[in-house]
């Protein structure tokens, strides 16, 4: 049987379910074609982990769950620097708090952690003394924190829990909280993910601000899920072979973001670089672009 047909057919079949959407309603995942295809980082070779796009420095932010590493790299997977994480353990997630900080999530710890962006190229990031939110919500081991996003205008968290069980949590008022006033509000967003059976676990989550929307990345199931405001199913896309070009499956995909045009970039395990433009988007505007050193790191 040829390989990667079970996948082409899985995605074939969850596609009959699509949605009807109003005319120029809003979507996340629409007509997305994969410019960079299955290219491996350099001198990463394992455990390549979650992702996130920067708006301010015009690239992405990506995480080596072991050994700990935060990634700089560009829009096409070129590595801009590389900064060892001292005392994290297990980081599977990465998201912009704001023009200065990232969060860090620690899977076995079932923590998310404030980091400064570093400030040069060759800097090392030490986990002593950051601030960090722990929550002990079911089983941790390798089953706890697998990715996170952050609304910057709702002050609100997204955190998912890969499997055994699966879940969608939503945190409100991290920022708020670091300033001072202390306000955090947990709320299992159990509702929005009950139903959705098609994605089999949970390897990451992303929020579009354009939109409104969550993007829920599947692993097993080869795709992403779109939900809108209210939790409801508003399409997907499919990682599988022949989808959205891809000559062959995304093979373990744990990190997804997309940057302020749509365009849409995807991490697998071991150390695979995936980015999808999107149509809406027009030619893809990143690759190959060059970068100064303060044009990465402020000054």
């Amino acid at each position: 049987m040829e390989a990667g047909w079970l996948d082409r057919s899985f995605a074939a079949t969850i596609s009959a379910l699509q949605p009807a959407r109003p005319e120029g309603a809003p979507a996340s995942l629409s007509g997305h074609r994969a410019d960079v295809d299955a290219r491996p980082v350099a001198g990463v070779g394992r455990n390549l982990s979650g992702l996130a796009w920067d708006e301010r420095r015009g690239h992405l932010w990506a995480v080596v769950n072991e050994p700990p590493q935060l990634l700089a790299l560009t829009a096409d997977g070129d590595v801009l620097a590389q900064h060892p994480l001292e005392g994290f353990q297990d980081v599977e997630g990465v998201a912009v708090l704001d023009g200065d900080r990232l969060l860090l999530a620690e899977e076995r710890r079932q923590s998310v952690v404030v980091a400064p962006v570093p400030a040069a190229a060759d800097a090392v990031l030490s986990r002593t003394g950051l601030p960090a939110l722990s929550l002990a919500l079911g089983a941790g081991g390798n089953a706890g924190f697998e990715g996170l996003a952050y609304d910057e205008t709702g002050d609100r968290l997204f955190v998912v829990k890969e499997h055994s069980p699966r879940k969608l949590y939503e945190i409100r008022g991290l920022r708020a909280s670091l300033a001072g006033r202390l306000d955090i509000q947990i709320i299992d967003r159990e509702d929005w993910v009950r139903d959705k059976l098609v994605a089999r676990d949970f390897s990451s989550v992303e929020f579009d601000s354009r939109t409104g929307h969550l993007l829920l990345l599947s692993d097993a199931s080869k795709l992403a899920l779109e939900l809108d405001g209210e939790g409801r199913y508003v399409g997907f896309q499919s990682f599988a072979a022949g989808f959205a070009g891809l000559a062959d499956s995304v093979p373990q995909a744990e990190g997804l973001t997309l940057d302020e045009r749509g365009n849409l970039y995807v991490v697998s395990e071991p150390d695979l670089f995936y980015a999808f433009h999107s149509k809406q988007a027009g030619p893809f505007p990143h690759p190959h672009r060059e970068f100064a050193p303060d044009q990465i790191y402020p000054i």
